[in-house]
């Protein structure tokens, strides 16, 4: 009952900070003119939230859900609490995708989330090949993850000297300014039914954390699991990072005190973390641009600024594996 509870206060909390979003900035307005104005089209000041403020909202949500279980998918898989897209290099991947075909292919615009899960999956094998040995040893993925986030970011500022700056803030910024419903419409399309998917991976997820041995014993193909995990993960991150830019540490942070509050059973965990991804990155957009307005800072450096001190605290941990 009481992770129910959990599930539930951060699902109001989702709500009043989304409100609170809609309302503050450089336009204010008081909730009630905002309802009326949603609900009945007749305030001036409205039709502007709703045209630009209102699809910023959406897509920070909708990104930071899908980065979040991404970060839960990706972390089974692994067996490894620190296995993160933005951290081992599948973000970086998908951008390098993304902007690939953003410089060459511009007329290819609305597709661009499927070429960048090409990038996340390149990058997602790359990371397996270099850190497999005898196993997947916890510090070694993290090691070979940030050298492979390393070199797409690398590629992604060269790639982008050559496309236009447009061109490369599209992917590598990560400010949610100027959002339009045609990003909603992508995110719902790219993201949503891959976040819908994961929901149903919860028994998959649960069994990879037991050895392989038992869960095949217990009637689970291992590998057959491990793939399509890993690709509905590396679908989500890819998603999230064509659309909203490149954010780091999301999958690591939130799944992490997800647990805290309703453990372990990736039936609860899932849905929790994607509730807990959008409202950590809805909040670190509208901070962002409220704290010091006019001027905006980018989610992607809040995140950075938070989630590198929780990564050093993660390390410290030592190889304690979900939170056990």
């Amino acid at each position: 009952m009481k992770k129910w509870v959990s599930l539930l206060a951060a699902l109001c909390l989702l709500a009043a900070v989304a409100l609170y979003s809609m309302m503050a900035g450089s336009i204010k307005v008081g909730l009630g003119e905002l309802v009326s104005g949603l609900l009945w089209g007749n305030h001036p000041q409205v039709d502007v939230i709703r045209d630009l403020r209102l699809p910023r909202v959406f897509v920070a949500m909708l990104c930071g859900a899908a980065l979040a279980v991404s970060g839960v998918l990706l972390q089974s898989v692994m067996r490894n609490p620190l296995a993160d897209a933005g951290v081992i290099g599948i973000s970086a991947g998908a951008g390098f995708a993304g902007l690939l075909v953003t410089a060459v292919f511009p007329a290819l615009f609305f597709y661009i989330p499927l070429f960048a899960v090409m990038g996340g999956l390149l990058a997602c094998f790359l990371v397996y090949l270099f850190s497999w040995k005898s196993g997947l040893q916890p510090l070694r993925l993290i090691l070979v993850g940030v050298a492979i986030n390393a070199a797409f970011t690398g590629f992604n500022h060269v790639l982008g000297s050559f496309g236009g700056s447009s061109a490369t803030s599209r992917i590598t910024s990560s400010t949610f300014h100027m959002k339009t419903w045609q990003d909603v419409e992508m995110i719902l399309l790219y993201g949503g039914i891959t976040l819908i998917l994961s929901f149903f991976l919860s028994t998959w997820c649960n069994m990879l954390a037991l050895q392989d041995r038992t869960a095949s014993n217990l009637g689970l193909n291992v590998m057959r699991a491990r793939i399509v995990i890993s690709l509905i993960a590396v679908m989500l991150a890819s998603a999230a990072t064509a659309v909203g830019g490149l954010i780091v540490f999301v999958g690591l942070l939130v799944p992490h005190i997800a647990r805290q509050f309703v453990g372990s059973d990736h039936k609860l965990l899932i849905p929790f973390s994607a509730v807990g991804g959008a409202l950590l990155i809805l909040f670190a957009d509208t901070a962002g641009r409220t704290l010091i307005a006019p001027i905006e800072i980018p989610a992607s450096v809040i995140m950075m600024m938070i989630g590198g001190p929780f990564l050093i605290f993660m390390l410290l941990k030592g190889d304690r594996v979900h939170g056990h």
